[in-house]
């Protein structure tokens, strides 16, 4: 079984140098360490990542694509961040394209697909009872991206894929009340059921009350 890693300290090794930094950047835009506003200077990243200019380059290219990084012409790149709204909205696209991705995935899991599937929410069920938030976390993540590639959709899993890239970030101070993995892991239960049961419409349902409870939860909202 694959198991998909998204937490704070994940290093991909054998990732090139340019994707490490990108993820490092990312993390400490999204966490605040650097904050909206500041200055990005390639000789001050180069330094304090310990890196050449060239993957300093390409890494400001992809955060300005992504919305993290404005580059202003004469003056530089600055931080951009996430605001608050900025987040409420991302939630609420990526709950339109996870439901899809469910739909689609019901109906074009293949039989190995569907192996991984169950041994993940396995994982989520021992993990739950040893009420280990970490890696349940890593274990809820890679559920879902076993449900972005069963959808057999490139372009689907690769937005959703950086949706949860992004969203990783919102509420990790979280003090998390001690329902919190018995809650969510009966959510991923209704949507396990659905794929077992071969229901798109209850998918869909247990999807969408899944991300908006996820909302809830980052945003308090």
């Amino acid at each position: 079984m694959v198991l998909y890693k998204f937490s704070d300290d994940t290093e991909i090794t054998n990732a090139p140098l340019s994707n490490s930094l990108l993820g490092k950047l990312q993390r400490d835009i999204l966490t605040g360490k650097l904050k909206p506003g500041q200055k990005l200077t390639e000789q001050e990243l180069c330094k304090e990542y310990e890196v050449s200019r060239t993957p300093v380059r390409e890494a400001l290219r992809q955060l300005e694509t992504d919305g993290l990084v404005e580059n202003i012409l004469n003056r530089g790149a600055f931080v951009v961040g996430m605001t608050d709204q900025d987040y409420e909205d991302m939630f609420e696209l990526r709950k339109a394209y996870e439901i899809q991705a469910v739909k689609w995935a019901i109906e074009r899991i293949t039989e190995e697909e569907m192996d991984r599937l169950e041994e993940t929410f396995e994982f989520m069920e021992f993990y739950t009872l040893r009420n280990d938030i970490d890696k349940m976390l890593t274990i809820n993540s890679g559920f879902h991206q076993v449900i972005y590639e069963s959808s057999h959709n490139r372009m689907l899993r690769k937005l959703l894929s950086s949706y949860q890239n992004f969203l990783k970030y919102k509420g990790m101070e979280s003090v998390y009340d001690d329902d919190y993995l018995p809650t969510v892991l009966e959510e991923h239960r209704a949507i396990f059921k659905a794929f077992k049961d071969g229901d798109v419409k209850a998918g869909a349902l247990a999807m969408e009350i899944h991300i908006n409870r996820a909302k809830e939860r980052r945003c308090g909202i």
